[in-house]
């Protein structure tokens, strides 16, 4: 594709002015420029137009998808569109934050998570964002690892390269990337939608976490690797490398050392929601993918369950109820306390912190912090310091008070929380 010259200017669909500045990068379909947009900075994507199957209804598209705006502010949406330059044109979204990196580069372990609960809370942003732009009714349609930015502090996510997003049952006539696209699309047999979506996003999620693809063991490090091949590992024949049943195509030592080391450090519901997502079931038949909503409930379970080792400092992922055993001194962890509410388990500890997911039912927001727990160094105790806007409601034996906006108040087993939104206890 001919670069864009620096300097060129051109109208939008919105009567602001596009003046091209820098060249940040190419893709399969356009590329990608930084630009002064009426007087701000903006990134303009643009097209030659001739590498689009259907160039007019793309365009198309893309106006609409302004229209209606953003899912939420995770996306870099298209903003604006040019007007056309002969078959070319292009559309406007904001510039990337310079703290936020590639995921491919976290992959080739060229950037690495502060954390692992900003791990964590990569899957929650990726998985959120993807849920609230299926409720609006779109599909994604070429979900990949190139898709996000990461911002590997917080965990917080971007999610770009929107210009192939439609509404459900409209196709643009891309297929996906490989490795990522659904069984059914490499066979020929399905066009990108919400249900190959959901695939593309558990191979995301599984990448995220383990580091390795979960189709990629024994079957796909062939002397020779042809296209033939391609097709039976990631259509014809997919097989998940932790298959409990069929062990054909398990993790082969020296190439799946990230998959062998991080798989058992993951909770046993991790692991079997990874089995059910990728379950020979799951290859062959959308209706057996994982939605969004129960990615969240495990994520939200995972993230209140890390834990740094009191005996030696390691982070593991400690049970609320059970004795769990710290993977490097082996010594083993028992929460004195945990809070149950009707959806979670969450252990408490002097880094306890609790989320509308936890104090409201059926909520899935995991942003807004409404608790934490901190340790009262006098009496030895723990201190829960209500951080909400509501009052809460505490009942502990037969005495009864309410618990305002920033006050605390001690932790006892049998004490039970009204939130307002939810009766959660302490047991």
């Amino acid at each position: 594709m001919a670069d864009v010259p620096k300097g060129f200017t051109i109208k939008t669909k919105g009567f602001k002015t596009v003046i091209v500045e820098d060249k940040l990068g190419e893709g399969g379909q356009g590329a990608v420029y930084q630009v002064d947009y009426d007087g701000q900075p903006k990134a303009l994507k643009w097209y030659s137009g001739k590498k689009l199957k259907d160039p007019e209804k793309f365009y198309e598209n893309l106006k609409n998808n302004i229209k209606k705006g953003a899912p939420t502010p995770a996306f870099l949406w298209p903003e604006d569109i040019t007007e056309k330059e002969g078959e070319a044109f292009g559309y406007i979204m904001k510039m990337r934050p310079v703290e936020y990196k590639d995921f491919s580069l976290f992959l080739l372990a060229k950037e690495k998570f502060a954390s692992v609960t900003a791990m964590v809370n990569a899957a929650l942003h990726i998985t959120a964002g993807f849920r609230e732009l299926h409720n609006r009714g779109y599909s994604y349609q070429d979900l990949n690892d190139g898709n996000f930015f990461v911002n590997p502090k917080s965990g917080e996510v971007l999610i770009c390269d929107n210009d192939n997003v439609a509404m459900y049952g409209e196709n643009l006539g891309i297929g996906g990337k490989c490795r990522y696209t659904a069984p059914e699309i490499v066979l020929g047999k399905a066009l990108p939608s919400i249900h190959t979506d959901k695939f593309s996003l558990a191979v995301v999620l599984f990448l995220l976490f383990m580091n390795n693809h979960p189709l990629e063991g024994k079957k796909a490090y062939p002397p020779c690797m042809t296209e033939e091949l391609e097709k039976q590992i990631y259509g014809a024949e997919p097989l998940f490398i932790f298959d409990p049943e069929d062990h054909a195509n398990a993790p082969v030592p020296g190439i799946n050392n990230n998959a062998i080391k991080r798989w058992p450090a993951y909770p046993r519901y991790i692991q079997e929601k990874f089995i059910a997502a990728f379950s020979k079931q799951a290859l062959t038949d959308p209706s057996y993918r994982i939605i969004e909503k129960d990615w969240l409930r495990q994520f939200i379970r995972l993230r209140g369950e890390i834990y740094k080792c009191d005996g030696c400092g390691e982070i593991f992922f400690a049970d609320a109820i059970q004795p769990t055993l710290c993977p490097k001194c082996r010594k083993s962890k028992l929460f004195a306390l945990y809070l149950k509410t009707p959806q979670y388990n969450v252990p408490i500890h002097q880094k306890t912190r609790f989320y509308n997911c936890h104090t409201e039912t059926d909520s899935d927001d995991f942003l807004t912090r409404t608790g934490e727990v901190s340790l009262n160094k006098e009496s030895g105790g723990f201190e829960l310091k209500n951080i909400s806007t509501k009052s809460w409601y505490i009942t502990n034996g037969s005495t009864q008070r309410t618990l305002g906006p920033n006050e605390v108040i001690p932790l006892h087993k049998g004490m039970s929380i009204d939130f307002g939104g939810c009766t959660a206890e302490i047991s």
